[in-house]
């Protein structure tokens, strides 16, 4: 019979692994991560340039629906906001086949997702949800706001107009609750799914306790990704074309530096 002090073993039952775990990471870390990515970059341009091109042109498309039918922006929007971490399944799998000594190919980049496409579903699936539930809570915002729906471009003209502060406040700070969140589950879930036999709740459990224990650094590294990308966008999203894969490579090696083998 074992004594009231002794503590019980570690469950060793199928249905509780134990939770993977992370390294420490020091705040020059996201710098390094960005020079890998850069490294893979120019390692296999070509495929990084498709891929750069992709998010040109979807940042194109959004700018046109903007002058044209503003009132499907924010749909769009939510729309390019998800497609977009599915892209870069293809940019960690040229991570991943440099990293292995191997040879990058476009078709193989292009078909990353068909390895683990359930997974992968799932998680898209939360982050519609998720980015639907942004954009309810954004449209709420503004109806709230300009006492009725205006139409959209007229809502975002309201940004710059000190009067509309009290908007400008409530707009930031839901944008500010659910960028956060998504950001938590997902910052190295996608390549962590594509690179492990885990499922996607595991996945995001572990980005977003990665966030929580080492929120200054991730703090820093989504401060960083957040300013490459802004930067791109100012001369006519042309700054994507390179940007974009650079981010996608580092993306990898900050999940390979932040998950113990």
């Amino acid at each position: 019979m074992r004594g009231m002090d002794t503590p019980a073993p570690p469950s060793t039952e199928p249905g509780s692994p134990a939770p993977l775990r992370l390294n420490p990471l020091h705040f020059g870390d996201p710098l390094r991560w960005l020079a890998l990515g850069w490294r893979d970059f120019i390692r296999a341009p070509g495929i990084g340039l498709f891929y750069g091109g992709c998010f040109m042109v979807m940042g194109w498309a959004l700018l046109k629906v903007y002058e044209n039918a503003p009132a499907y922006t924010l749909a769009l929007s939510a729309g390019f906001l998800l497609m977009g971490p599915f892209l870069c399944l293809g940019l960690y799998r040229v991570s991943q086949r440099l990293e292995a000594g191997q040879k990058p190919d476009l078709g193989d980049s292009l078909l990353a997702w068909d390895t683990r496409t359930g997974q992968l579903a799932i998680f898209g699936f939360v982050l519609l949800v998720l980015e639907m539930l942004w954009g309810r809570a954004t449209l709420v915002v503004f109806a709230v706001s300009f006492d009725g729906m205006p139409d959209f471009k007229g809502s975002l003209r309201a940004l710059l107009d000190p009067e509309n502060l009290s908007f400008i406040i409530a707009w930031a700070a839901v944008g500010a609750v659910f960028a956060t969140l998504i950001y938590a589950i997902s910052v190295i879930s996608m390549p962590m799914i594509l690179h492990r036999q885990t499922d996607a709740i595991t996945a995001g459990l572990t980005s977003l306790r990665l966030v929580l224990t080492q929120t200054g650094v991730m703090f820093w590294w989504a401060l960083l990704v957040a300013g490459l990308v802004f930067a791109a966008l100012l001369p006519w999203f042309a700054g994507l074309l390179v940007v974009g894969p650079v981010v996608g490579h580092a993306s990898w090696h900050a999940y390979r530096a932040a998950v113990a083998d």
